[in-house]
């Protein structure tokens, strides 16, 4: 009998969509899962006829974390340069939508973090509870969930390792749309089309200014936005993008 692959990814036109594929062990994090997702994010990255990407979990759950049975016999579930599930520390250039159903705990919060949109089922469960196990949330949950929301809601979330639902994420500001159980990767591959439709160039800079601008100081950010925009206002595009306007059809992005 066939070991079924620990991930899929498969294409949806411009979109790719990534499944954790360990239902039975609630889609727990491993290196083998890590580096295969870490190889998908390189094809979204790398292929100029992908927009976006959709991360998402088998069997009604996203992520549980790592897998703990395997921590304890000594495995680590990160991938060198791309850290946890070989996405926390490089996510994608181009934008990556969570699609999440059931939990997305301790390193699947942590994935979920790293996305740029997330839809959320109205089952979902969110939370970083290391502390319970005697860890920390070193996979991006210390360093992105303060940078989100609250200092005062962050710590609580990382001291207590408390779970939080769909609908008070929702309300912190952590997930864009909370839709029935079941229908989370459904409608997040709709909104990624969404935004597929939209240029390549100007939908990954976008993405790179807001990402790196976090840091800038104020008076210096423009002018550092301007290498990262300039080559989209110069491209090909950017010229399609005002003659479709003006000729009222839809634009034929080339990615240059």
């Amino acid at each position: 009998m066939t070991t079924p692959p620990e991930l899929i990814a498969e294409r949806d036109g411009a979109v790719l969509v990534i499944s954790i594929n360990r239902p039975e062990q609630k889609n727990a994090m491993t290196r083998t899962a890590a580096e295969l997702l870490a190889g998908a994010l390189d094809e979204l990255d790398g292929d100029p006829a992908l927009s976006v990407g959709v991360l998402t979990g088998a069997g009604g759950t996203f992520c549980s974390g790592m897998d703990l049975k395997r921590f304890a016999a000594g495995e680590r579930p990160s991938v060198p340069g791309r850290g946890f599930g070989g996405l926390t520390e490089r996510p994608p250039a181009k934008p990556l939508i969570a699609a999440v159903e059931g939990y997305a705990l301790a390193g699947g919060f942590e994935l979920v973090l790293a996305c740029d949109l997330v839809v959320a089922a109205r089952g979902a469960r969110f939370g970083l509870p290391e502390v319970r196990r005697g860890l920390v949330a070193r996979g991006g949950g210390l360093i992105r969930l303060p940078r989100l929301v609250s200092r005062a809601v962050a710590m609580e979330l990382i001291l207590t390792g408390d779970f939080i639902d769909a609908d008070r994420a929702l309300a912190m500001g952590l997930v864009n749309r909370v839709v029935a159980d079941g229908a989370a990767a459904a409608e997040a591959i709709a909104l990624a089309q969404r935004l597929a439709r939209n240029a390549p160039l100007a939908l990954s800079a976008s993405k790179r200014v807001v990402v790196e601008s976090a840091d800038w100081p104020l008076g210096e950010a423009f002018a550092r936005q301007i290498p990262i925009t300039d080559p989209v206002f110069a491209s090909e595009d950017a010229r399609e993008g005002a003659v479709a306007f003006a000729e009222k059809r839809a634009p034929n992005w080339r990615g240059r």
